[in-house]
């Protein structure tokens, strides 16, 4: 996927890009380095879901353990298979909904 067209912040991933998902470390639920030590996913996948991801900011201000983590706006896989709690959308409604967002949105999930 070419680089989306958005006013939004953008941030190339590379191979040691992760997300802290472990409750019980003093960076959870933030961006981490790997290797890292605690409970984490990896933000470079090889089914390319997170070519693209948005942070939706759940949990954030500050995160509180147990709350959840990782919660990411990211492309779905070819089946729109269920994630892991995040919301999937195809390639092209990301594109168009990065195009439309403007720092200090809000996305209503319903």
């Amino acid at each position: 996927m070419d680089t989306p067209q958005t006013r939004l912040k953008l941030v190339a991933l590379s191979p040691d890009d992760g997300w802290s998902d472990d409750p019980a470390a003093p960076d959870y639920n933030t961006h981490v380095k790997l290797p890292y030590a605690g409970s984490h996913e990896k933000l470079w996948r090889d089914d390319h879901v997170y070519d693209v991801i948005v942070v939706l900011g759940h949990n954030d201000d500050p995160p509180v353990a147990g709350m959840g983590s990782a919660i990411f706006l990211h492309l779905a896989r070819p089946d729109y298979s269920a994630t892991e709690g995040c919301v999937a959308v195809s390639g092209d409604g990301m594109l168009a909904f990065l195009r439309a967002a403007q720092p200090g949105d809000q996305v209503e999930i319903r």
